[in-house]
């Protein structure tokens, strides 16, 4: 018994040594790899691209609006076309859906971080984009960050630190310079500590920051006239009936003063703009305007963690330009018709146009000067609740000059309807004042955050046109989008329009 025993107890041992020596000439299992690790160095949302010390960042954000008595942006329609013209045929609402996609890296460097940001925006819009899947691509911000400078296309430096982030649902507001797609720039920003800093740029202005210039030898796009006279800034750069501009010449040059801190920032900037002019008449012979040099300031504050509420902000802005229009009207509300404002009511009839001047025969270029002065007041009720008011006025004028040059253009049926030079005249104007146009806006909009990353909300606005002619407008235009042919009072222009909006935020 006890030699079986033996045998027994020398059997297994001999297997379990062979199976031991059998293990140890197998592949050990591979420890796993960590193909994703989070970065914690730029905030939430970064990882590190596996195999560098590259962070990266995905985000992006579906959005759907609908916009009642309005256009895109939830632009008032102030422009040409059936809305501008109060035809029977016009939209009584607008409808978008668009995708951002964006990517922000950043690498840590012995010069500071080197970071390279994009956002690329896809969209449908009614009446802009083809029927079916076709709509629109674009490239809203695309730029590189390093050792103080910024080259791409970005925020300007004229803007305000928190111009992205107004309470409003879009940017059909006149609410100052206008950066919803970002400006070609070469900037160096230097800091100084304590929230400090300041930089300085130069920024290829052309088209968005171009309101064009009126030769008044030609027709410029008149009231009433059909929507094929209209042209996007940025599209077509800005090439509507009557804008003279020429060739893109010299860059803007910005430079601002920033402060950051916890209650809120301070912003000052200023900027050059260069408007190159075309022809006196069809061809270089005829001789041209010197470069008409404008210039324009802004002044900007926001307020935070108010007695109201620890989330609660308000901020304000103002903007002056001399021959830089669109320093001040810079909003969506002109993405048609040119820099054309025009509202019929019934028999009456309200207008104006923001340009960078106006010139005539053998004259140089009559600047127009303009400002604004916006404010922003946002409360949260709740975490989930939050409701703003905002408002804005703008002003534009050409001076004793410049509104002669128009007067005698215009009253001699220099308004056309037609996107060719010698078109047919769209009416002529009996009138006197001035070509002064001002606008008031005041706005509200409620927003609801049921889950994070997903707001609903929802906004209404108030538009005033006021305008300094008095007298007539006779319509002679024609076309199934133009206004009818007849006599209208020029009086101020009053609109209400609103938007609700969905998104989703990842």
């Amino acid at each position: 018994m006890n030699t079986i025993r033996t045998l027994a107890l020398t059997s297994v041992a001999a297997l379990i040594s062979g199976t031991v020596v059998h293990a140890a000439n197998l592949p050990v299992k591979a420890k796993a790899v960590e193909y994703v690790k989070a970065c914690s160095l730029y905030g939430a949302g970064f990882y590190f691209i596996p195999g560098t010390d590259t962070c990266i960042k995905i985000g992006g954000s579906v959005r759907l609006d609908t916009t009642f008595n309005g256009g895109v942006y939830n632009a008032p329609y102030w422009q040409g076309g059936a809305g501008g013209n109060d035809l029977w045929t016009k939209d009584y609402f607008y409808s978008r859906s668009r995708i951002n996609l964006s990517e922000d890296t950043r690498t840590a460097t012995e010069y500071g971080v080197l970071r390279t940001f994009a956002n690329v925006q896809m969209q449908w819009s009614q009446n802009v984009d083809s029927s079916g899947s076709s709509g629109y691509l674009g490239v809203d911000y695309a730029f590189i960050q390093f050792a103080g400078f910024t080259i791409g296309k970005a925020v300007s430096q004229f803007d305000p630190q928190w111009t992205l982030s107004r309470p409003t649902i879009s940017s059909g507001m006149n609410q100052g310079s206008n950066d919803a797609t970002g400006i070609q720039q070469i900037a160096y920003t230097a800091t100084f500590g304590n929230g400090l800093s300041a930089s300085v740029s130069v920024e290829n202005a052309y088209a968005f920051r171009n309101a064009g210039v009126y030769n008044t030898a030609n027709y410029l796009v008149g009231p009433g006239a059909g929507s094929f006279l209209t042209a996007n800034y940025g599209v077509s750069s800005n090439t509507f009936l009557g804008n003279a501009t020429g060739g893109d010449h010299i860059p803007d040059v910005v430079a601002n003063v920033r402060l950051d801190q916890a209650w809120g920032s301070l912003h000052f900037a200023t900027a050059f703009h260069n408007s190159t002019t075309g022809f006196y008449g069809s061809n270089e012979s005829t001789g041209h305007p010197e470069d008409s040099l404008g210039y324009a300031f802004s002044g900007a504050a926001e307020f935070k963690n108010l007695p109201t509420g620890t989330n609660d902000s308000f901020k304000i802005e103002a903007a002056y330009g001399k021959g830089a229009a669109k320093y001040v009207f810079g909003g969506t509300t002109d993405t048609s018709g040119g820099g054309r404002y025009a509202k019929f009511d019934g028999s009456t009839l309200g207008f104006g146009y923001i340009l960078d001047g106006v010139f005539g025969a053998g004259t140089g270029v009559q600047q127009s000067t303009a400002w604004e002065v916006s404010a922003y007041y946002e409360h949260y009720w709740d975490n989930k609740w939050r409701t703003s008011l905002f408002g804005n006025y703008s002003h534009i004028s050409y001076g004793a000059a410049g509104d002669a040059l128009l007067f005698s253009a215009f009253n001699s049926g220099r308004l056309g309807y037609s996107t060719s030079t010698g078109s047919a005249t769209a009416g002529t104007l009996n009138a006197n004042g001035s070509f002064d146009l001002g606008l008031v806006q005041i706005g509200t909009r409620t927003a609801w955050t049921p889950v994070q990353n997903l707001t609903l909300s929802a906004e209404f606005s108030y538009s005033h046109l006021g305008q300094d002619l008095n007298g007539t407008y006779t319509s002679t235009a024609s076309g199934v989008t133009s206004k009818a042919a007849q006599t209208y009072q020029l009086k101020d222009q009053n609109l209400y329009n609103g938007s609700v909006q969905i998104l989703r935020s990842f």
